[in-house]
């Protein structure tokens, strides 16, 4: 019998006030892995976090921090995360679906490819105008620090977009704890 987990629906106004109160400066709750390959990842996970307040405690394919050395490789790394995010089977933690432009909202996410084979940003979506195009829709960022960035002002090979649609709670055997970013 499959697993069912509830939902807890994403609250994208606290990721949204994370990402502003985060954007140019680092959270010491949270390794800054800005000199290890980037920063970005990292800070759409703590931006997800503080709008899900869920983890997943899965080796090698879960989705957690617990410090600099102890997390997810989808917790930092740009494919990982989206692997995560639309993974098909139901486990704890966040999950969303890949979309077009006009299906996002604030807290979302969108990935970008440079040039490079694999994506290698993730910024997180604080603002959208109506309708929404990528001159209107406004991200914030670590790698290089953003708030209010327009997307268009990116210069990029490709992008995706990820809308969140919740989280699924944690099992019932309890959870390893982790930090729980202020918002």
């Amino acid at each position: 019998m499959p697993l069912a987990l509830p939902i807890i629906p994403y609250d994208r106004k606290a990721a949204v006030r994370y990402a502003h109160q985060w954007a140019f400066s680092r959270n010491p709750a949270f390794y800054d892995y800005e000199e290890l390959g980037g920063d970005c990842t990292n800070f759409a996970s703590q931006c997800l976090y503080a709008g899900t307040g869920v983890m997943n405690f899965t080796p090698t394919y879960g989705w957690y921090y617990i410090d600099a050395n102890n997390k997810a490789p989808a917790w930092t790394g740009v494919v990982y995360f989206y692997n995560f995010i639309t993974r098909d089977e139901i486990s704890p933690g966040p999950f969303g679906v890949e979309t077009t432009l006009d299906h996002l909202e604030p807290g979302d996410f969108i990935q970008f490819r440079f040039n490079k084979e694999a994506f290698g940003h993730t910024p997180i979506i604080v603002a959208m105008g109506e309708p929404p195009t990528l001159d209107n829709t406004l991200v914030a960022a670590h790698s290089y620090d953003a708030d209010w960035r327009p997307v268009s002002s990116y210069f990029f090979q490709e992008i995706r977009f990820l809308h969140i649609l919740g989280a699924y709670a944690p099992q019932p055997w309890p959870q390893m704890p982790g930090p729980r970013p202020p918002v």
